[in-house]
């Protein structure tokens, strides 16, 4: 892969100049058309520089079209020491390995090998696929047909990374066949190991420079050293952390615990799959994994409504609680069926320490404490959804855990991303992470947000809790997004009003007689909505909070983002209440020191779907009458782009017309 070329050209001198990289005929001018000179840019590169110079931490905002990738890559590079840079999605790893960090490079002439390291899922898994091929259960033609073609790719593949294999979907069920789990990889006894692209992709990674990774790997394997990378990161002199705004959450799923129907069912198709393997002869093993599948799924429809509870809620699910009883009964029972048959494969006897360790984890879960006021405390809560439950265990705060792992082996942390501040202010973000020795760098975007964007209040909206919310929102966008011929984002702060709204909606473009595609979250995947957005130029998409950051839409097909509501996390939701609960406790304003800057950073995320490049143009829409009625709605626009302001639609009409 071209991510992977060591010589380059023009080596720059030991101690290069910042200044002389970012000038206007500098090196990175000369590799890359187009470029221009942002000052934003240039000031960001030396904070990072100062801080990897000085192994300290920084909390580095910049606004979009900053161009934070190279500010931080440059530096990074020219370090000369082993850097990790964590990303938040799969889509950034994959540009900065195959497109940027080649790109700044080439155009540095620094000699340093790269290497991208994604979760074990990602990889064809040799064992996995071998057994699958042998077993033959699959639930669909079109799967049959992914398998094989999975079989071609492992042949001929040098990496193994499913990303590069475009014969089969990246959801088609085959996947699952074919890759591995934490939990159901063998390990250094599989018959596979000399073969594994999971552990040939560690080892590039130990050897390499630079190592891109994503925070969810970074937690699980490098932090938590759950999965032998342990060795990486002391060997590392600088992490860096690219969306760094989602990192208080990530980490929150990784310094907790969570069990749910979802890895029991995992557990009992490959407790299947290993016995059709290894023990044919024994019925009552394929018996106890059925029996314990049913048990899972009869669990979900003890539930009546999807949503989170808190332990209290759970209490009053006696029915939920019978099922989870019969459920751990039947673990048991499989339990030992497996001791019986372990020593007659590999798999088998892992498929035993998979039993054991749900057991644990369903009985600590039982057994966990109600949350105290108390730092190392943890929430217990259940979550249901459309497909399983899960049983979760949440820090109240992962700032002391996460203040640990920064301790040790003196490094540079370097967080950022176009979100963490609320203004000026950056205390919510390292209170949440405890970075209470960082240095704090914010830049605004270069882009001309007063000439090309609007942010447009609409008047005489309801309060957001009106049962006919939906309706008014519809009612205000409706004009704009007539006046701006579609093209544009309807961003949800739920499910349900995204439903209700999409159907209005879908009902007045019917009755103008528009040819206006109308696009609904969930009917496709992600890109695919996303790729057919960009090629119809005037639709309309309605979404949820998932299009609200990490989309990258550049021209004119999107010129609208309409914003139902302030995105204020729901108070009922188990882990919030009771860190707000805690905050109140401890004599603190839980609305001004946690709910408003999560709201604040979430409403960011949505503004900066609009304008993407500099020469784009649009209509910010916030439809929730909070944003100007309330004290706090200041702060929150205040921390949006500098737009000009209006609450007049003929003032949105007249700037489509322009």
């Amino acid at each position: 892969m071209h991510g992977a070329r060591a010589t380059m050209p023009r080596p720059m001198p030991a101690k290069p100049d910042l200044e002389h990289l970012f000038a206007a005929t500098g090196p990175l001018a000369r590799a890359i058309p187009g470029y221009r000179l942002r000052e934003q840019q240039v000031a960001m590169a030396r904070e990072v520089a100062a801080a990897i110079a000085a192994n300290r931490q920084l909390v580095a905002e910049a606004g979009t079209g900053t161009g934070k990738t190279f500010a931080y890559l440059a530096p990074a590079l020219l370090s000369g020491g082993k850097v990790i840079i964590s990303t938040g999605t799969k889509t950034l790893q994959d540009q900065l390995f195959n497109r940027d960090l080649p790109t700044v490079r080439a155009a540095l002439g620094v000699p340093a090998t790269v290497a991208l390291l994604k979760g074990r899922s990602n990889y064809v898994c040799p064992h996995h696929l071998d057994r699958a091929l042998t077993a033959g259960r699959l639930n669909s033609r079109a799967e049959v047909v992914h398998l094989h073609a999975i079989a071609r790719f492992a042949k001929a593949t040098a990496s193994g990374d499913k990303a590069e294999c475009s014969d089969v979907p990246e959801d088609s069920g085959a996947w699952y066949l074919a890759t591995s789990t934490r939990e159901n990889c063998l390990g250094q006894e599989c018959a596979h190991v000399k073969a594994c692209f999971v552990l040939a992709a560690r080892r590039e990674a130990l050897l390499a420079d630079v190592v891109v990774v994503n925070h969810h790997l970074f937690f699980a394997d490098v932090m938590l050293k759950d999965d032998g990378m342990g060795e990486l990161l002391p060997s590392c002199n600088t992490v860096i952390f690219d969306e760094a705004h989602q990192l208080p959450e990530v980490a929150g799923l990784f310094f907790g615990a969570a069990v749910g129907t979802g890895q029991l069912l995992d557990f009992a198709r490959d407790t299947k799959l290993e016995g059709i393997s290894a023990a044919k002869d024994y019925a009552p093993l394929q018996d106890a994994a059925k029996a314990l599948e049913k048990a899972a799924k009869d669990l979900r429809l003890a539930f009546r409504h999807e949503g989170r509870f808190s332990t209290a809620q759970w209490l009053q699910h006696p029915q939920a609680i019978e099922a989870l009883a019969h459920l751990q009964a039947l673990l048991d029972e499989l339990g030992k069926h497996l001791e019986a048959q372990a020593g007659r494969s590999e798999g088998l006897a892992n498929c035993l320490s998979r039993c054991g360790e749900l057991v644990l984890l369903l009985r600590n879960w039982q057994s966990q404490p109600l949350h105290e006021d108390d730092e190392a405390a943890q929430v217990r809560w259940v979550e249901v959804t459309a497909y399983g439950v899960s049983f979760n265990l949440t820090p109240l705060s992962v700032a002391p855990i996460f203040r640990k792992q920064l301790e040790g082996h003196p490094r540079a942390w370097i967080f950022t991303s176009a979100t963490l501040a609320v203004g000026e202010d950056f205390s919510h973000y390292r209170n949440a992470l405890g970075l209470a020795d960082a240095t704090t760098g914010r830049w605004d975007s270069p882009f001309d947000y007063p000439g090309n964007a609007l942010l447009y209040c609409p008047r005489g909206m309801p309060d957001p809790n009106h049962p006919d919310y939906p309706e008014a929102v519809v009612e205000a966008a409706w004009p704009a997004i007539r006046a701006s011929n579609g093209r544009a984002f309807v961003l949800c702060t739920s499910l349900r009003a995204m439903r209700r709204i999409h159907e209005l909606l879908e009902e007045r473009i019917a009755a103008a007689g528009l040819e206006m595609p109308l696009l609904l979250q969930g009917q496709r995947s992600k890109s695919e909505l996303l790729e057919n957005f960009r090629r119809l130029g005037n639709a309309v998409l309605v979404a949820s909070i998932s299009f609200w950051e990490g989309v990258d839409v550049r021209g004119e097909a999107l010129s609208l983002v309409v914003i139902d509501k302030l995105p204020f996390a729901p108070p009922d939701d188990p882990v919030l209440a009771a860190r707000i609960d805690t905050l109140k406790r401890q004599g603190k304003n839980a609305f001004f020191e946690m709910q408003l800057p999560r709201t604040v950073i979430s409403m960011k995320q949505g503004a900066g779907r609009l304008i993407r490049d500099e020469t784009d143009r649009g209509v910010l829409m916030v439809c929730d009458p909070r944003l100007v009625d309330k004290p706090y709605g200041r702060r929150i626009w205040q921390s949006l782009p500098p737009m000009r302001r209006t609450r007049e639609i003929d003032d949105v009409a007249a700037f489509f017309e322009r």
